[in-house]
C-alpha cells in the first residue's frame, strides 16, 4: 500500500509534529509531503528515514523565516502536489493540509488539530495581534481571510474521513465545514514520566510565551500571594514582557531542555494552565509526572483532566479564579492528603498513551480502506 502523509508545515518540532512522527510510525514506507520544511538537521531521525517532498513556497525569498506571510499562496502549493498512484492520504492539518486533490482512487483521511483559525473565529484577534484593524492594509488582509474561508470550507469537502484531536475540535469541524468526525485523541509519551517522586512546594506552568496563553495571567495571581512560589518554564515573544511583571516569587526559567522540564513535573505540587487549548499536551505529561492540573475548564483541559480528581477547572480566565482554585486545592491536600493522589493523576494520563493512539489510527485506516 502506497500511503502518504500530507503536515502543513515543518519548522518547530511541537505537538502536531509529535503526532505527525507517530503516524509515520504507523506507516513507515510513507511518503511526506509539506509546503515547507526548515527543520534542524537531527531534529527528529524518525522523519529523515522518510523521502519529504516540498513546495515551490520553499524556495520563496525569506520563506525560512518568514514563512507564514506565504499564506495566501499555501492553497495553491498542496494543490500542485501530484498524489496520484497513492492509494491512502492522511494529511495532518490545522491549516492547508486537508486541501491536498487526491488520486479519485484514494482514501483521504484528514487528522485534524482545528479548522483554521485565523479564517474563522480568530480573525479579529489575528488582526489585531498583526496590528492591522484599520486601514487600507485591514481591508487586504480582510479579503484575504475571506478568500481563504472560502478555500477552507470548500477543501474540507475532499476529505472522505476526518479525525479530530478532541471532541471540542470536532464540534468546530462540524460548525465550520458540516462535517463529522471521529475523535482520536493525540499520543502522549507518559512512560518517560516517573510519578511518585517527592513533591515540592512549589507550583509550575510552563508554555510558548504568547498572549494567548496567559502566563500573564498566572503571573499576576501569584503576585498577589507571594508566600507561594511561581516557577515557569519557556520562551517566546512576550518573555520580557512577563519577566518585568514577575515579582520575586515568581522565576521565569526562559527555554529549558525536556529533561529540565520532565524533572520539574515530577517535583512540582500541581501544573497551572491557563489557556483555551484544543487538546493541550502539557497538562496530560504534567498528570502523567504524577501532578495535578489547576487550569482554565474550557476546551481540551475539561477531556484531559477530570475535575476535583486529577485537578481542578477554573471557571473564568482571570487571576481571582485561579488564586480560589489553588486555595481551594491547598484545603483539600490539608483535609486529605490523599486528594489528588499522584496514582490517580497518572492513571488519567494514561488514556493519551502512544500505544493508545496507534491502534486507534491502524484500526480506523483498515476500517476505511475495507470500504
Amino acid at each position: 500500500m502506497k500511503v502518504a502523509i500530507v503536515h502543513d508545515w515543518l519548522t518547530t518540532w511541537a505537538g502536531a509534529e509529535k503526532a505527525l512522527a507517530e503516524l509515520l510510525n504507523c506507516f513507515p514506507q510513507a511518503e511526506i509531503f509539506t509546503t515547507v520544511n526548515f527543520l534542524e538537521q537531527g531534529a527528529n531521525p524518525a522523519l529523515e528515514r522518510h523521502v519529504i517532498h516540498t513546495s515551490f513556497i520553499q524556495r520563496l525569498p525569506f520563506a525560512k523565516k518568514r514563512y507564514r506571510q506565504y499564506l495566501p499562496l499555501m492553497p495553491l502549493a498542496v494543490e500542485q502536489f501530484d498524489l496520484k498512484g497513492f492509494d491512502l492520504i492522511l494529511s495532518s492539518s490545522h491549516a492547508v493540509a486537508k486541501g491536498v486533490i487526491s488520486d479519485p482512487n484514494a482514501v483521504h483521511i484528514c487528522y485534524c488539530y482545528s479548522p483554521m483559525r485565523y479564517a474563522w473565529d480568530m480573525q479579529h484577534q489575528y488582526l489585531r495581534q498583526s496590528g492591522k484593524e484599520k486601514g487600507v492594509m485591514s481591508w487586504l488582509m480582510r479579503w484575504q481571510l475571506h478568500r481563504l474561508r472560502q478555500w477552507d470550507y470548500i477543501s474540507a469537502q475532499r476529505v472522505d474521513h476526518f479525525v479530530a484531536i478532541s471532541n471540542y475540535i470536532k464540534r468546530r469541524i462540524e460548525t465550520c465545514y458540516r462535517r463529522e468526525a471521529e475523535v482520536i485523541y493525540p499520543p502522549v509519551d507518559v512512560d518517560k514520566f516517573c510519578y511518585d517522586r517527592p513533591r515540592e512546594s512549589f507550583y509550575l506552568t510552563a508554555s510558548r510565551m504568547v498572549p494567548y496563553k496567559r502566563i500573564d495571567l498566572v503571573i499576576e495571581a501569584f503576585n498577589k500571594t507571594p508566600e507561594r512560589q511561581l516557577i515557569v518554564i519557556g520562551d517566546g515573544p512576550d518573555y520580557a514582557k512577563l519577566a518585568s511583571l514577575a515579582g520575586p516569587n515568581v522565576t521565569l526559567m526562559g527555554y529549558q531542555p525536556d529533561n529540565v522540564l520532565v524533572d520539574h513535573l515530577e517535583r512540582t505540587q500541581a501544573f497551572i494552565f491557563m489557556a483555551e487549548e484544543d487538546f493541550g499536551i502539557l497538562p496530560v505529561e504534567a498528570q502523567a509526572a504524577g501532578a495535578p492540573v489547576i487550569g482554565y475548564g474550557v476546551g481540551g483541559l475539561t477531556e484531559t483532566t477530570l475535575d476535583n480528581v486529577s485537578g481542578l477547572w477554573v471557571e473564568e480566565q482571570s487571576s481571582q479564579a485561579l488564586m480560589e482554585r489553588i486555595q481551594q486545592f491547598e484545603a483539600c491536600k490539608r483535609e486529605d492528603e490523599a486528594a489528588f493522589s499522584p496514582k490517580v493523576c497518572r492513571k488519567n494520563a494514561e488514556r493519551f498513551a502512544t500505544a493508545n493512539f496507534t491502534q486507534a489510527v491502524k484500526s480506523l485506516v483498515n476500517r476505511h480502506l475495507a470500504r
